[in-house]
């Protein structure tokens, strides 16, 4: 049975994930912002947290984990690099440890750039990829505590996984990113294509991820950049569009 994955908008743009596995029936969020509507959902659902994963330490990725935990008991997964700036961990991973939910298992995968100790949790058999705010839908975060040459190699990397992976990224940014991208790449008609369907749905109120490995590596600018220089000129162009 697949595992069930429910996309929960908080804040401005954010997106918390909730994924529940059915054999075991077991629940985990990944990157709680707030606790409030995570709690509410699940408990419409009549799925109880026993796991939270955050990727980086960022507030809005982080902010909902201590009333999550108070409420649940649910034990809280992170990067091992940024443990002294997420208080409520229990477990720290690193580059390669397994990490499981119920009869699902995931691979922490060490991204950083967006902070210095990013990880992402990859789930190989069931493709699925929860990459916090290191690439988002035709873009990638900004170099908050690392550089272009770490962001780079995450982008190489992560466009060798199989192209069904399904992309869990924290921000609904692809407008923007969309709009950067098309200018970043003129020619390049599957952008233009992308572009529009984004356009339509947000102008519906839809959301516009999950996305693909696949989609990435046709229409996103950074994981097509085909050196450091080059990513680092389009993070530093991207940082000044106002688009």
């Amino acid at each position: 049975m697949p595992m069930e994955i429910v996309r929960i908008p908080v804040l401005s743009d954010n997106y918390v994930w909730l994924v529940h596995e059915p054999v075991s029936g077991e629940t985990m969020v990944v990157d709680p912002a707030v606790a409030e509507p995570v709690l509410a959902e699940a408990d419409r659902r009549r799925w109880r947290i026993g796991q939270i994963w955050n990727t980086h330490w960022h507030p809005d990725h982080t902010g909902g984990n201590a009333a999550i935990k108070a409420a649940t008991g649910a034990i809280v997964t992170g990067p091992a690099a940024e443990a002294e700036r997420i208080p409520t961990l229990d477990r720290t991973v690193r580059e390669g440890d397994r990490v499981r939910l119920g009869e699902a298992e995931a691979q922490v995968l060490e991204v950083p750039a967006h902070t210095a100790g990013h990880i992402a949790y990859h789930f190989a058999e069931e493709e699925m990829l929860f990459i916090g705010d290191t690439l988002f839908a035709m873009g990638c975060g900004r170099l908050f505590e690392g550089s272009a040459a770490q962001m780079h190699a995450n982008m190489t990397r992560l466009a060798a996984l199989p192209a069904e992976t399904r992309v869990y990224c924290a921000h609904e940014y692809t407008l923007s990113n969309g709009r950067f991208a098309v200018t970043a790449e003129p020619g390049n008609g599957d952008i233009a294509e992308r572009l529009r369907e984004v356009e339509s749905l947000r102008a519906s109120g839809e959301a516009t991820v999950p996305t693909t490995i696949a989609a990435e590596r046709a229409t996103n600018p950074f994981m097509r950049a085909s050196s450091v220089e080059a990513l680092a000129a389009l993070r530093a162009a991207k940082d000044n569009f106002r688009g």
